[in-house]
């Protein structure tokens, strides 16, 4: 069981993903991967979805694997802020 005292519950959408760019100062892409299953043809198709989050020290870099969390609009197209690097990439 996780420990709820050290991470309050609250509606927003977590997600898990790999940085594709970083090249946008205090901002990053992350590509976020899920399966799901082709109602037809009973095949899982692989869904990748780009979001953009904001990184406010520039610390995550290409390729690393991090955790984002929804958050109020910040411009047109970044609602998502970074909440951790989980891993390095090598």
């Amino acid at each position: 069981m996780e420990d709820t005292a050290k991470k309050p519950r609250s509606g927003k959408k977590e997600f898990v993903g790999i940085v594709k760019s970083d090249k946008m100062d205090k901002s990053i892409v992350v590509s976020v991967e899920s399966k799901a299953l082709h109602p037809l043809y009973k095949k899982y198709v692989t869904r990748i979805k780009h979001l953009k989050a904001h990184d406010g020290a520039n610390d995550a870099k290409t390729g690393d694997r991090v955790r984002v969390i929804e958050c109020r609009p910040i411009s047109k197209e970044k609602c998502w802020k970074l909440v951790e690097i989980l891993e390095r990439a090598r």
